[in-house]
């Protein structure tokens, strides 16, 4: 499933956002790639642990956290802590697919990625190429979001990052382990959600909505890992 989750920051809160990572420092973006990965990758990123990755890393998590289309869709049980990187002067990331397990650096934590994403804080005016291309099931999908706006898709999935040859692209990238490992499952209880939510909103004591929030609790619980 590859699912855009808008409005994850207002467009005041993505001013404030930017301000503090144009100030922070940054560098070579191969330091977070896996062997492959390093050979394709050329950008810039915010080092690991740095206090701005931190702060705003923690705002994104509130408020994603709150968000219930991101909840209903990632089902997250954990979540990578967010990176920074930062595309200019020709600078892009070729096909690869992303690291199955992700380790913390500087602890014992690891974080399966059953999910990507990439949370924008360019908005498509100020640069040009960049794309995020990501090959599924269904075909080739091209995205470049209003800035605040998150597209999440499988990390199993091919995607690419091509040139930006004008401005800069700077976004937020992150993994999470979803408490259903597999994607169809997943977007089966997302579409059901979608469905009981939707019978629900007129009366949520109705028969059938009731019936349908059982059905899904129900198959959570077989395909569930906690």
């Amino acid at each position: 499933m590859l699912l855009t989750i808008p409005d994850v920051f207002s467009p005041e809160q993505v001013a404030t956002i930017r301000q503090k990572l144009d100030s922070a420092e940054w560098t070579d973006g191969r330091v977070t790639a896996g062997h492959q990965s390093a050979l394709a990758k050329n950008n810039m990123q915010i080092p690991e642990g740095h206090p701005v990755a931190k702060e705003v890393g923690e705002w994104i998590l509130q408020s994603l956290g709150q968000n219930p289309l991101f909840v209903s869709a990632a089902l997250p049980m954990k979540v990578f802590p967010p990176l920074f990187n930062r595309y200019a002067g020709g600078q892009s990331f070729g096909t690869h697919v992303d690291n199955a397990i992700r380790h913390l650096k500087g602890t014992t934590h690891r974080v399966r990625s059953d999910l990507s994403a990439t949370l924008f804080f360019s908005s498509p005016e100020e640069y040009d190429g960049g794309e995020l291309i990501i090959e599924d099931t269904y075909g080739i999908h091209s995205v470049k979001l209003p800035a605040g706006h998150m597209v999440l898709y499988p990390s199993s999935s091919l995607h690419k990052v091509l040139p930006v040859t004008r401005g800069a692209r700077v976004s937020s990238f992150f993994w999470m382990q979803s408490m259903v490992r597999d994607d169809g499952a997943r977007t089966l209880l997302f579409d059901l959600d979608n469905v009981a939510q939707s019978v629900g909103a007129a009366d949520v004591n109705a028969p059938n909505a009731v019936k349908l929030t059982g059905i899904y609790h129900n198959l959570l619980r077989r395909w569930a890992e906690v």
